[in-house]
């Protein structure tokens, strides 16, 4: 096996910049998400937060996001794609900053509300964020490249986890709480901040192999339409395309995928029993498998295309929620979260790429927008009905439940995505 990690001697001159640039970005990104992202439910958790709370996390940002994505998706495209999406990722992660003096303000119970409003407010610049990065994504890098790229940013995402998140438990192991949390969060603040100074240096570059497309004519200017009507302003027209399909097998896929998201910090720590240093062992070795199935990533599309490794990578993913309930002991824990990381890696890699295929060049930031509003609307109502059904079930049934879901949720992407 050749591991290739960054090395670029066989990529164009004019791109590399753009992918070294990537490559740091999500590095960065990678230690925010190994701090900040990684413990904040912990944080949550351990401050009383109930299984309903935690939904709400997430929930929040959802809410924010549908409503937004039609109008974020409008601002971008009539915008520099790199310097929408370079604004909106700073005033988004100056959020972070505010997480650090709340055990200095506030109580448990009102840390807990506050994190749910900042996270409410955080999620007005997320949403262009959201919508503009694929673009930008697609912008920058050609076709071709797009699969060596995300699996080498899989690859240095999951390098800069796995450390920072190995660090981040060995501090809130010797730390009194909740000082070990608030240098955890200046440490994830720090590599939001370096992460959105990469994306400010992507730049959108054109494809020389890429035939150009031609310019559609708008709905708004064909022959007795409205200047501006209901269809033009929400592109329904892109519901009546090949792309709904692919829109309601990734819903699928993200509802069920954070159906189990709240319940997991749940049963961590008040079934498995397990302390901020096993979370952080654990995480280490999520992101070691993520690292190393990232390295064949590229290989593994060019054989079955993005769409089936998506597919059954999704199907497979079910076996995380399902062996987890049946998980005893932290070593059951370290084993589930190695096999976790391998299947994640593969649809982490494919899916956005899955996505792209289907949407045309001259019309992202539209198809992007619904995207974002699905995925948003998944979140939503996974975060709140994944808990409830948690407290009529118990946790264990319920994760068995969504992990026969994510079976179901692969097969349905295959088949009709």
């Amino acid at each position: 096996m050749r591991f290739k990690l960054f090395r670029q001697s066989d990529i164009p001159e004019k791109y590399r910049s753009n992918f070294s640039n990537l490559y740091l970005d999500i590095a960065w990104y990678g230690v925010l998400s190994g701090t900040v992202v990684n413990f904040l439910n912990v944080y949550a958790t351990r401050l009383g937060a109930t299984g309903l709370q935690i939904g709400l996390l997430t929930a929040m940002s959802a809410v924010v996001n549908l409503f937004l994505a039609i109008p974020a998706g409008h601002w971008i495209s009539k915008r520099h794609t790199g310097r929408a999406v370079f604004w909106s990722s700073v005033i988004f992660r100056i959020g972070y900053l505010l997480f650090i003096p709340l055990p200095w303000l506030f109580d448990e119970q009102g840390q807990i509300w506050a994190l749910i409003i900042l996270t409410f407010f955080m999620a007005i610049p997320l949403t262009p964020l959201g919508v503009g990065f694929n673009a930008l994504f697609a912008e920058a890098v050609p076709s071709r490249f797009r699969a060596q790229v995300a699996g080498t940013r899989n690859i240095t995402f999951a390098i800069a986890y796995m450390l920072t998140s190995l660090i981040a438990g060995y501090i809130l192991k010797n730390m009194i709480f909740p000082g070990g949390y608030q240098i955890v969060f200046a440490i994830g603040a720090f590599g939001a901040a370096m992460s959105s100074y990469h994306i400010f240096h992507v730049k959108p570059v054109q494809d020389d192999t890429a035939p150009l497309p031609s310019t559609p004519i708008p709905v708004s200017d064909l022959p007795g339409k409205p200047t501006r009507s209901i269809n033009s302003i929400l592109r329904l027209d892109i519901w009546n395309s090949h792309f709904k399909n692919v829109l309601l097998a990734l819903f699928f896929f993200h509802f069920v995928h954070y159906l189990s998201a709240p319940l997991y910090p749940l049963f961590n720590v008040r079934v498995l029993n397990l302390n901020d240093s096993h979370l952080g062992n654990g995480t280490a070795f999520y992101y070691l498998s993520v690292l190393i199935a990232s390295t064949q990533l590229g290989r593994i599309v060019q054989k079955y295309g993005h769409k089936k490794v998506t597919g059954w990578g999704v199907a497979g993913m079910a076996t995380y929620p399902l062996m987890l309930a049946f998980a005893t002991n932290v070593w059951h824990f370290y084993a589930l979260s190695f096999l976790g990381g391998f299947l994640f890696a593969l649809v982490n890699g494919a899916y956005a790429n899955y996505m792209l295929e289907n949407i045309p060049a001259h019309d992202r930031p539209s198809h992007l927008a619904w995207y974002t509003i699905i995925f948003n609307f998944a979140i939503l109502t996974s975060s709140i009905i994944g808990p409830l059904t948690a407290d009529v079930m118990g946790l264990a049934p319920a994760l068995i439940l969504f992990g026969v879901l994510r079976i179901v949720a692969g097969i349905y992407l295959l088949k009709w995505g």
